[in-house]
């Protein structure tokens, strides 16, 4: 069951104008902030999440290992500990790296999302009604399969990894 939760509208410059569902901001594609997790086990491997069919969005696609909306009122930081906790069970003592921040456009459903990256193996425990498999990838069989099969990864997803390739 997806929970429509009040998310933060912001403007071009990512501040705060205002709070609506999250399904009305979806709707009328209003500008809104999220966090993309990149986990990578000791061997250089990224840990990726199959979304649940259940999702709203790009259900049944690869994704990020953690990726998620800001609550209202809720900092960048706060948001990607609570998430790795929620959807896979990692329990971060501390803010992992930022790697980069990408622009609100299209391809990211009109968010502005921050990327962080840690080194975790697990366990790991994830939500089926979020996700229905994590999987370890070399990048290279990423970018390989993005190449073959772009349709099984979610936009939010390629946009990430395009960036994280440059």
């Amino acid at each position: 069951m997806i929970v429509d939760e009040f998310l933060d509208i912001v403007d071009e410059t990512d501040n705060v104008i205002g709070q609506s569902r999250r399904s009305d901001v979806h709707q009328r594609g209003l500008l809104h902030r999220s966090i993309h997790l990149l986990v990578f086990n000791d061997s250089g491997e990224l840990l990726m999440q199959k979304r649940s069919m259940k999702k709203d969005e790009s259900p049944g696609k690869w994704c990020s290992s953690v990726a998620g909306h800001l609550d209202s009122g809720e900092a960048y930081d706060d948001c990607v500990v609570r998430e790795a906790k929620e959807e896979i069970g990692l329990r971060l003592n501390s803010v992992p790296s930022k790697l980069f921040k990408i622009e609100a456009h299209e391809e990211t459903g009109n968010e502005f999302t921050w990327i962080y990256q840690v080194t975790a193996s697990g366990p790991f425990v994830f939500d089926p009604c979020e996700v229905t498999d994590l999987r370890w990838f070399k990048l290279k069989e990423v970018d390989r399969l993005i190449q073959e099969q772009e349709d099984i990864f979610s936009s939010s997803f390629l946009e990430v990894f395009r960036r994280l390739s440059r």
